[in-house]
């Protein structure tokens, strides 16, 4: 469940704490007070969009915070996640400056998509328009495979892996249906490649040991210069000369004193050093060979192996693996004949692949579509459908997709004697928000989501029909956290916990600031809401019996539970 929520210059909001209990937690307010801003800053803070504009006036920054308590399950699938969690509490945090934001999970950076996923499942936000989504079929199936995501969810990873290989291989065949002068021409033209290629004589690591000689041979006139130099300035003519007429001078007094024999061995030591260089160093001299012809082959070998990389790959592994490819497409061109025949068979085989994972996909949902039927039945009988039938059509498109063969229609009939019709044609926005409450309760058990999030779930409801309403989220929130944003003061009377929304002026500038209510206070708010501008005694009297009749409820269903 959600324990906490901290906003900081977000939009209209300074700074607020809310702490939400277990239960039905009741948001409400004048119009325009701020209530859709507290649930903007929670959809913030699970990764919506965010931008700079809703960071508050004079602020550097924007700040939401959840905190949340999780069950073993949802812990398992976190720690899944690599998300590092202590005492079964999780913290969502979202910091927006400037152009950018940054999200953590337990203080650890993490990116927007791996916030979403953590936050999928935490909790479920109901926004205000949400309901429209209805009115698009394709939804349909959404909605069928979130409730058998169990059963589903493996089969349908399998199902688009098999799809991409059958396009795959589909566009494959496609491609390879071009006319007879069109293969002779590509033909010709990838086996004067591969000639090229074949012709060079490459091996791996030649071009590295031709760019060393090269570097060599380019400066071989400053190598030699400096070594003649080198072997003069060392040799008999030189150091060596030198050193050896030392050597015969201190053989001459050496034997008189004993530090000049000590300096005699050092001396015939340099002696030797000086001509075991000077030998390696006329022995370099001479297997060194500058040949002029040599270094040319060398060039015209660097730029062959150059101008093939320009054309088929920046290294030899790579002009290698071209060479592969373009045998490959060779043999296939050569013998195309046999080459079409195993491509048609390589699609009739994925084909029927697919088929199968596509039927194995659809039985599935047939099975599952029935028990989704008969819950969300229950549930909108529960929101004052007395008279309902509600069915899950199933067909079979005419292609395949990634999801397999089936399209799915809901279909309601709310009245007797009224065929069923798809919920596509349902006008009435109250309608839609019952039976999008009814989904998202059934969903929500198989989903064993905590927290359920409902902004305006009452749009187009009055009478009885709110009052079933607030009874069945009371329902609801036996086993999960609500929180619900409304209008109606029979939802409200229904809340464990209330909260009010409203502006205050300070310092020139407006704030939304939240708070909760006591008891006293909750009566005075359905009293607002029941009776606008002026609140009489009539209206209080009214507002506390109401609060009256929703406790008994409440106590009600508790005991037949």
């Amino acid at each position: 469940m959600l324990h906490n929520l901290h906003v900081k210059n977000l939009a209209l909001i300074e700074e607020a704490e809310v702490d939400f209990s277990r239960g039905l937690n009741i948001l409400s307010g004048e119009t325009g007070a701020g209530k859709s801003i507290i649930i903007g800053s929670i959809g913030v803070a699970i990764g919506e969009k965010a931008s700079k504009d809703m960071i508050r006036k004079d602020a550097d920054y924007a700040l939401v915070e959840l905190v949340f308590s999780v069950g073993e399950e949802v812990r398992k699938k976190l720690s899944a996640m690599d998300i590092l969690m202590e005492d079964d509490q999780v913290i969502l945090t979202r910091r927006i400056s400037g152009g950018r934001s940054v999200a953590k999970i337990n203080s650890e950076s993490v990116s927007m998509a791996k916030l979403k996923e953590a936050a999928s499942l935490l909790i479920d936000i109901h926004g205000q328009h949400e309901h429209q989504s209805l009115l698009d079929q394709k939804n349909h199936l959404h909605i069928l495979d979130a409730y058998a995501k169990k059963e589903l969810k493996s089969l349908k990873e399998e199902l688009s892996r098999a799809y991409h290989d059958y396009v795959g291989i589909r566009q494959e065949c496609r491609e390879a249906s071009s006319d007879t002068e069109q293969r002779a021409r590509e033909l010709s033209f990838l086996q004067y490649e591969a000639d090229e290629i074949a012709q060079a004589g490459l091996s791996i690591g030649e071009d590295e040991e031709l760019e060393a000689q090269y570097r060599r041979f380019a400066n071989g006139k400053q190598i030699m210069g400096s070594i003649g130099q080198v072997y003069e300035q060392t040799s008999e003519n030189g150091a060596a000369g030198m050193t050896g007429h030392a050597v015969l001078e201190i053989a001459k007094i050496s034997a008189y004193d004993e530090k000049l024999c000590q300096l005699e061995g050092q001396l015939m030591e340099i002696d030797n050093l000086l001509n075991d260089f000077n030998r390696e160093l006329a022995g370099y001299i001479d297997d060194t060979d500058f040949d002029e012809a040599h270094f040319y082959e060398i060039e015209k070998r660097l730029d062959l192996i150059n101008g093939l990389k320009a054309k088929y790959g920046s290294s030899i592994e790579k002009i290698l693996s071209e060479y592969e490819k373009k045998q490959e497409r060779i043999e296939k061109l050569s013998d195309y004949d046999a080459y079409l025949s195993g491509l048609q068979q390589r699609l009739e085989q994925k084909e029927a692949e697919l088929a199968a994972l596509c039927e194995k996909a659809s039985n599935i949902r047939q099975k599952e579509a029935s028990k989704l039927t008969k819950k969300i039945k229950a549930a909108l009988i529960d929101l004052n459908f007395l008279d309902v039938r509600f069915e899950l059509c199933l067909t079979r498109k005419k292609e395949y997709s990634q999801t397999g063969y089936d399209e799915a229609e809901f279909r309601i009939s709310t009245n007797p004697g009224e065929p069923l019709k798809s919920l596509t044609k349902i006008a009435s926005g109250g309608e839609l928000s019952r039976i999008m409450l009814a989904i998202k309760a059934v969903l929500a058990d198989c989903d064993e989501i905590g927290t359920l999030i409902f902004d305006e779930i009452d749009t187009g409801i009055s009478g009885r029909t709110a009052q079933m309403v607030s009874e069945k989220m009371d329902v609801i929130s036996k086993d999960h956290q609500i929180i619900c944003i409304t209008h109606l003061p029979q939802i409200a009377a229904m809340a464990d916990t209330h909260f009010l929304i409203e502006k205050q002026a300070k310092r020139n500038q407006t704030q939304t600031k939240i708070r909760r209510l006591d008891q006293e206070e909750s009566v005075l708010e359905l009293g607002r809401m029941l009776g606008g501008v002026k609140i009489t005694d009539t209206v209080l009297k009214s507002a506390k019996e109401m609060k009256d009749l929703a406790v008994a409820t409440k106590n009600s269903q508790s005991e037949n539970n």
